[in-house]
């Protein structure tokens, strides 16, 4: 799953990793995206950081806190490169931290890393 309020960002994500045999969930922001978890189950979530009305790192709070997904990995969207950022997204349960513009190889690299890391 991608959780993006950017409609490129979200688009090139589903291009590379659709690309690489993965099958992907879009969502614009973290309501739409909650709704969307509970229905598909998916394996692994990209989240953005920056979203209106439910940011990344409450929408991750909300997924780590519901038992049936606190294994799922998320991995974080931003922009922002900083200490701060990475680390209060370790706070709320993200398992990595892809920085924004990602790169085909990084963001697949990702799904390598966690894929299978959700109990099943």
């Amino acid at each position: 799953m991608v959780i993006d309020d950017s409609n490129t960002i979200r688009r090139s994500a589903e291009i590379f990793l659709t690309q690489a045999g993965c099958q992907v969930l879009l969502a614009e922001d973290g309501f739409d995206a909650l709704a969307k978890i509970a229905d598909h189950q998916p394996d692994l979530i990209f989240c953005d950081i920056m979203m209106p009305r439910l940011d990344g790192y409450q929408t991750c709070a909300l997924i780590k806190k519901n038992p049936k997904f606190s294994a799922t990995p998320v991995i974080m969207l931003s922009s922002k490169d900083g200490l701060f950022d990475r680390a209060r997204g370790r706070m709320v349960g993200s398992d990595h931290y892809l920085t924004k513009p990602f790169t085909k190889d990084t963001l697949l690299q990702a799904v390598t890393d966690h894929r299978g890391r959700r109990p099943a």
